[in-house]
């Protein structure tokens, strides 16, 4: 175990969605870190203690929606969980002195980000003398930690392609399904700009990689396209006529001379039978690495997929709790995957 793992943190949880709940959770149970506090955005919830909102018994911490509450605890680290960034919340939060990991996709690779909003973050950091971290499964994990770990044997880099796959035919939730992603419309009617802006979530990622493996992109390319159901299909979330969308595919290339270099791509899919026929696996994901030592590398969730809504949160969860002595030690700035030492979980 590393000094920085051995270190004792108080953390104050940020919201408390699916993933800050299964985060607040975590921190609870874990041998090394101390719940400080509670961020949360609605009403109902304010008051309420800490393990009411993630399923366990009392934690003796209740929920709060007023940030200067948050700022007087003087926590090491702030898991930074909500739906949209608020650029001025981060800025408050690093100049009171508490790091951040956050599982918001803004921070991946400062080089991405506006430079004006660059230095505000920056500043912030110097202020008070923290870091912030963004991290998670995908972006995160997959799309960096693993990556970076696998080209560390290699000599010559051809290629390296992440497939993410999902299979979405139990996930009982038809807003987000029919509405939000957009399956189960005519072809013509998919919006197909959602499926490009893969570049603002994933391209950050694969600069990081690059600029870390002394090669850095020339561009960052993204599209999509979409497959239909073969014939009427039922669903958890409810029926796919045939001929309207049931699968969707994004991908984002990093281009380096002409060609890419490194490519993420994700299919979400609703079933199997598609229309054209594409080549889909088991919810996980897939790694290829073309290069003097290649590599082909399967990575599957074993769980039902009755059970996966329950259970996904852990895997972007995890990591970011994982991660908070790291940050905390780390100088102060926005901090990368490749600035930080390998994660690793302290689970005694």
């Amino acid at each position: 175990m590393t000094d920085a793992a051995r270190a004792r943190h108080r953390v104050v949880q940020w919201a408390t969605g699916n993933i800050g709940a299964r985060a607040l959770r975590a921190v609870i149970e874990h041998p090394r870190l101390d719940l400080a506090g509670v961020y949360v955005h609605t009403d109902a919830k304010a008051g309420l203690d800490a393990g009411e909102l993630c399923g366990l018994g009392p934690a003796g911490v209740a929920a709060t929606r007023d940030i200067g509450e948050i700022e007087a605890l003087g926590a090491d680290c702030v898991l930074y969980m909500p739906r949209a960034c608020d650029v001025g919340e981060v800025c408050r939060l690093l100049e009171s002195g508490a790091n951040i990991v956050t599982t918001r996709g803004e921070f991946h690779h400062p080089g991405s980000l506006d430079p004006a909003l660059r230095e505000r973050v920056e500043r912030a950091c110097e202020r008070g003398g923290a870091s912030v971290h963004s991290t998670g499964s995908s972006p995160g994990f997959v799309s960096e930690a693993l990556p970076l770990v696998l080209t560390s044997i290699q000599r010559r880099l051809d290629g390296l392609t992440i497939d993410e796959f999902a299979d979405l035919s139990r996930r009982d939730s038809p807003g987000l399904l029919f509405e939000v992603m957009g399956f189960g419309r005519p072809p013509a009617e998919f919006d197909e700009q959602r499926l490009e802006r893969g570049r603002t979530s994933f391209g950050p990622s694969l600069r990081l990689v690059a600029d870390a493996l002394g090669m850095p992109l020339d561009s960052v390319e993204a599209g999509g396209e979409v497959a239909t159901a073969r014939r009427r299909t039922e669903i958890a979330a409810g029926v796919l006529e045939a001929g309207t969308v049931a699968a969707q595919r994004l991908t984002v290339s990093g281009m380096r001379g002409g060609r890419p270099v490194l490519r993420f791509r994700a299919s979400w899919y609703c079933t199997a039978d598609l229309d054209p026929a594409w080549d889909v696996r088991a919810t996980g994901w897939h790694v290829a690495v073309d290069g003097d030592a290649p590599l082909d590398v399967d990575l599957r969730f074993p769980v039902p997929l009755e059970r996966m809504a329950e259970t996904s949160p852990a895997y972007t969860a995890n990591r970011a709790v994982n991660a908070v002595p790291y940050v905390c030690a780390a100088p102060p700035g926005i901090r990368t995957t490749a600035d930080l030492p390998q994660i690793l979980a302290t689970l005694d």
